[in-house]
């Protein structure tokens, strides 16, 4: 099936004042939620702890276990409350996580940071998105939503790379317990940096009303957050009318379908990069630079999301076939080389993952949009359990390489996929009320390109 290229937004040149306040505010929340130093080694830390790979899988578990009891539930609730209440409360509970590993580090504080952690992605998946979708669409710039998105990602990755460069040094200087303080201190910065989202969910349920914005039938949003906040009717009501989207419309089920796939594998493989690295033979100092090279291929997979979006399904095909490749080759070949092909594998996943992502949130036409994007994001925390499972089952017969090469496979299918796909890989939006018709047949089935639609990033033009 065809997809509709993205609808241009009148003000899509011209970003009023409100929407260049959003557009800061998302890159400072971007870059602060992710300068973590102790994502690097904290794979290094549970094994200096006395943790097995067997283990340390596990702890992986408990983290995506945790987003599968509460990623659908945050979703919900972020549809019925603010969504700046939730993009606060989502660091903090991170920053409580990381600072128990390095205050009581043993497998139950691991276990139980990793559980705190969770909540505070749970509570920001969805909201975010949601969130900045909606404001755009209120601003008439939602044409922004993928550069945008795209452009936060690559923000994400660069402070990600920033703070794996500055790993070793702290890590030399001052320990687990130097990371783990700068750590919590970007987390305090990133819930800072929330409370500067601008909100307004009347304004989007008045759009809606008007033809500008979703809406189910006889259910708008402004109907429905005020006075059935915090209720298990509107809890339920709410929960149902996301579940009708997914249930009755193709283009929806399919575009989230498309975007579990593609980020499940290699957004899994990333935790095990530092046990890569130290099977290869670097030492402790050298890991967060070789975690280094492939951050770095993220951070450009960010910025050639816009690219990406606008190559035909076939394209972006090849694009991920051959990353699987890259991903193979890199693993077995070790170090520096091979990191250098495991970046490149990875910047082409990180580019398709935005691509499908703003897919999905263009293609939900109803009010729950982040109760929709938690239902991928559902999806997406089931098979990376298990793969987590797989990968722990697997470590005490195969090496860390092997199993990175193994993994490389169902990107070789998910490209056969995305090669029969017809039309741009970045689709464009649903029909809405009040909105032109999409070109290029209506809306399809995600293919080969565009970002999680619902929230996550898509690109345009980065």
């Amino acid at each position: 099936m065809p997809f509709p290229s993205v609808r241009p937004s009148p003000s899509a040149g011209r970003p009023g004042r409100e929407v260049r306040r959003l557009e800061r505010t998302l890159l400072y929340y971007a870059g602060s939620e992710d300068f973590v130093l102790l994502y690097p080694v904290y794979a290094l830390l549970f094994a200096d702890h006395g943790l097995s790979t067997a283990e340390i899988s596990v702890l992986f578990g408990v983290w995506s276990l945790t987003g599968v009891l509460l990623e659908v539930p945050s979703g919900v609730w972020a549809d019925m409350v603010s969504r700046r209440l939730l993009l606060v409360a989502g660091p903090l509970l991170s920053a409580a996580g990381l600072g128990l590993w390095v205050t009581l580090p043993s497998f139950p504080a691991f276990a139980a940071g990793f559980v705190l952690w969770g909540a505070g992605g749970a509570l920001r998946s969805g909201a975010l998105e949601a969130l900045v979708y909606e404001e755009l669409e209120r601003h008439g710039a939602g044409s922004r939503y993928p550069r945008l998105m795209g452009r936060a990602g690559a923000a994400g990755t660069a402070c990600t790379v920033a703070a794996t460069a500055l790993a070793a040094p702290v890590f030399a200087a001052a320990g687990y317990a130097g990371l783990g303080a700068a750590s919590v201190a970007a987390c305090l910065l990133c819930a800072f940096t929330a409370t500067r989202f601008p909100e307004d969910r009347r304004a989007a349920a008045d759009g809606a009303r008007a033809g500008h914005a979703p809406v189910l039938a006889g259910h708008p949003l402004a109907d429905r957050a005020p006075d059935l906040a915090g209720s298990a009717r509107g809890y339920l009501h709410t929960l149902r009318d996301g579940l009708a989207e997914v249930h009755g419309s193709p283009s929806v089920r399919n575009a989230l379908l498309l975007a579990v796939a593609v980020t499940t594998v290699w957004g899994s493989l990333d935790e095990y990069v530092p046990l890569l690295a130290a099977e290869a033979g670097a030492s402790t100092a050298e890991v967060p630079l070789l975690a280094l090279l492939v951050w770095a291929g993220v951070t450009a997979g960010g910025l050639l999301a816009g690219t990406a979006g606008r190559l035909s399904g076939r394209a972006l095909g090849g694009w991920v076939a051959a990353a699987s490749g890259a991903l193979a080759a890199g693993a077995l070949w070790g170090i520096p080389g091979g990191f250098v092909l495991l970046g490149t594998a990875f910047a082409v996943f990180q580019a398709a993952d935005v691509v499908t992502d703003a897919r999905v949130q263009e293609a939900v036409t109803g009010p729950s949009r982040a109760t929709v994007t938690s239902l991928g994001g559902l999806g997406t925390s089931l098979t990376t359990l298990l793969v987590y499972a797989a990968y722990g089952a697997a470590s005490g017969h195969a090496s860390h390489a092997t199993l990175f090469a193994l993994s490389a496979v169902p990107y070789l299918v998910i490209a056969a996929v995305m090669a029969r796909r017809r039309g741009p890989a970045a689709a464009g939006g649903a029909v809405r009320p009040g909105a032109g018709a999409a070109t290029a047949g209506g809306p399809g089935l995600p293919g080969p390109g565009s970002g999680p639609g619902s929230g996550p990033v898509t690109p345009s033009d980065v």
